[in-house]
């Protein structure tokens, strides 16, 4: 009966660790949105800022690599003109 009592307790301090963080997350959540509105209203693109928060977080080399992959794709599909041979 004692370790079943114990697992509970390690049980229901996890659950409530858990619910904190979620909690934290939320409010977290919930100042980015108000960032990005405030952004909105002094004229920002909120799309743009986004993306650009993403890009920040990728590896250089992961983005120069995804970069190139995009131009090669869009060329392909005649999105933009190759390169010019001068």
């Amino acid at each position: 009966m004692a370790e079943d009592s114990v697992a509970q307790d390690q049980l229901r301090a996890f659950i409530e660790r858990i619910e904190r963080m979620e909690e934290e997350k939320a409010a977290i959540a919930a100042d980015i949105k108000e960032i990005y509105a405030e952004a909105k209203g002094n004229g920002f693109d909120t799309k743009i800022l986004r993306k650009i928060v993403a890009i920040r977080k990728q590896d250089a080399n992961e983005r120069m690599e995804q970069e190139a992959l995009l131009e090669l794709y869009m060329r392909a599909l005649g999105m933009v003109a190759a390169p010019s041979d001068d």
